[in-house]
């Protein structure tokens, strides 16, 4: 053992202890944090993958949803598992990649009853949701306990990015409001997703979740950034706080996530 750390943990995460931003004291950081993946899908498949390659030492993942063979173009992790269950899927991958990592499997729908006692266990949440119920449930729910998380989503040949650090910037509802009307943004199942994309926005979020852990760079609070793989180029929008958000503003209209309703199917991909 050398500073904690056995023979093959020091050859595994060498490129990392030998960054000065990282070190030992940042490894170690990582191997004693606790990341959430909302959905092992898109974005949550390469999000999952460089979180445990990077020795995240807990990873929580949740999804009620089956590897279907339309999953494989983008879920590169759940090659071979066709009909299982995404997180066990997952879970499958993480350990043969790392065995430092423990993975926490949720196979179940998360909701409004469940979701401040999975949250509460994690440092840094990701969110990988395809849909606006579940993306405002998250966000208020990490609001009310305090929880930092990265807001991820694609369409077609777009993605964007942003990160939330409750209370000490822009939440996702000081930059959605409201969720547009049902039927007005069609699903990726609907409008079709290039493969690739997912991956540089997951890769993004697990990013994100890498340096809030180190405590190193900075991150994307109040910043979004948007994605056009047909342009290949990469805008930043700026995202102010909203003192009128009925979730993080001056005057809170949602004070718990019991107060306000959020569709009946939050479900994930």
């Amino acid at each position: 053992m050398i500073g904690g750390f056995g023979e093959e943990q020091i050859r595994r995460y060498s490129r990392h202890i030998i960054l000065p931003e990282v070190g030992g004291k940042g490894q170690k950081k990582l191997l004693e944090s606790a990341a959430l993946c909302i959905g092992a899908g898109g974005l949550g498949a390469p999000a999952i993958e460089y979180l445990a390659a990077a020795g995240v030492g807990t990873l929580g993942i949740i999804d009620d949803d089956v590897v279907d063979l339309s999953n494989l173009q983008r879920q590169v992790i759940h090659g071979g598992n066709v009909g299982i269950q995404k997180v066990k899927s997952a879970e499958q991958f993480v350990n043969r990649l790392n065995p430092d990592v423990n993975v926490v499997a949720y196979t179940e729908r998360l909701n409004q009853d469940n979701i401040l006692g999975i949250i509460r266990d994690y440092d840094f949440i990701i969110d990988g949701s395809d849909n606006f119920a579940t993306r405002f449930l998250v966000n208020d729910a990490c609001v009310f306990e305090n929880k930092p998380l990265s807001h991820g989503s694609i369409f077609r040949f777009e993605g964007q990015v942003t990160t939330i650090v409750p209370h000490k910037g822009p939440c996702y509802r000081c930059l959605f409001e409201h969720a547009p009307p049902p039927g007005m943004v069609p699903s990726c199942q609907e409008a079709g997703v290039l493969g690739v994309l997912p991956g540089i926005i997951g890769i993004i979020q697990a990013t994100e979740a890498i340096k809030y852990i180190l405590g190193i760079g900075e991150l994307l609070v109040g910043r979004l950034i948007y994605y056009d793989a047909l342009n290949m180029s990469f805008d930043e929008i700026k995202i102010q706080w909203n003192k009128e958000c009925p979730v993080c503003g001056e005057a809170p209209k949602i004070r718990s996530i019991a107060e306000t309703t959020y569709a009946e199917s939050c479900r994930v991909w």
